[in-house]
């Protein structure tokens, strides 16, 4: 499993939410591309990143400070956020992001999910973001009738590169992850999961190691920048 750093950015900020609420955020780093680095050197081998305010806008908003994380690190990033037409996924990974994370379009325009990932192979996750297992859009404010098992599943035969499952009402409480309904997902399809919310302890990812999911990885952050998670410690767990 992958250990994949978060760095969710606002206003140019490094920060992490609660439960998704963009008033209750706390700044971690007003340098994002240090803290970036710093997960590099640790030994990571992914970078996660958000643009939060990018969500909400729908168009990027904080593409200074995922360029400069781009410069500064030579591990592969992936980047969700306010990503929802071709020329802006185009646009990121002409300038070496790894991969783009399709959120809020894979509910409203599933077709570009398709041709993006068949045009960018490899290149192309789907970040699906649920609330009581509901799927949720637009920086998690609108809610939607769609299961998370259900829009995955129709993304099977799309070269989805990987699915992000996050439960909403888990993400930055430090209550631990869903474990039950993230390695269910895993079970349920053949594109590979990356958990993500609530992972706030080493027991949270041996608990997600130990599924009975293949899962790809899991995706922590606040826990990390409260010392709650040690990097070094999680990478060797996971190893």
């Amino acid at each position: 499993m992958i250990l994949y750093p978060a760095i969710d950015l606002k206003d140019g900020n490094c920060v992490r939410l609660y439960k998704g609420e963009m008033d209750q955020a706390t700044v971690f780093s007003d340098d994002p591309a240090a803290q970036a680095k710093s997960f590099e050197d640790a030994g990571c081998e992914w970078l996660h990143l958000v643009d939060l305010n990018g969500a909400f806008a729908g168009e990027p908003v904080n593409a200074a400070p995922v360029e400069a994380i781009l410069k500064a690190c030579s591990v592969p990033a992936q980047l969700g956020g306010g990503i929802r037409d071709m020329k802006t996924i185009e646009t990121w990974i002409n300038k070496g992001l790894a991969r783009v994370i399709l959120g809020t379009v894979a509910v409203e325009d599933p077709d570009l999910v398709r041709e993006a990932a068949r045009a960018f192979p490899g290149r192309v996750a789907v970040g699906l973001d649920a609330r009581n297992g509901m799927v949720a859009t637009r920086g998690w404010a609108e809610e939607t009738d769609l299961t998370v098992t259900d829009l995955a599943k129709s993304f099977e035969d799309a070269g989805v590169a990987a699915i992000i499952y996050t439960d909403i009402n888990r993400d930055g409480a430090m209550q631990g992850p869903n474990v039950e309904a993230t390695a269910a997902l895993a079970n349920a399809v053949s594109i590979p999961v990356i958990a993500s919310g609530g992972v706030s302890s080493l027991d949270d990812l041996r608990a997600l190691k130990s599924s009975g999911a293949a899962l790809n990885g899991a995706i922590s952050g606040r826990a990390l920048y409260d010392g709650a998670i040690d990097l070094a410690e999680a990478l060797a767990v996971l190893k």
